[in-house]
């Protein structure tokens, strides 16, 4: 299994079982862990945001068929 990455170039430079991993690579893994903290961060973000109007909303229906059934009587058709 050979993986191209930032030392490609250098011959052989694939990781097999058993290799310690190169300089490079933890750098990447880093730069993907904090890749991956900050998407999961905007998403939880996103997520209360979205239940915040969700519930809101659900609030502004309710008062508003309220208001309907209270005033049907003076609806004439």
């Amino acid at each position: 299994m050979r993986v191209m990455g930032h030392n490609a170039g250098a011959g052989e430079a694939g990781l097999m079982a058993g290799e310690q991993k190169q300089e490079g690579s933890i750098r990447m893994e880093q730069k993907v862990y904090k890749l991956m903290k900050g998407a999961g961060a905007a998403n939880i973000a996103i997520g209360v945001i979205h239940l915040i109007v969700g519930i809101v909303t659900g609030i502004l229906l309710i008062v508003a068929g309220a208001k309907l059934i209270a005033g049907k009587s003076k609806i004439l058709f």
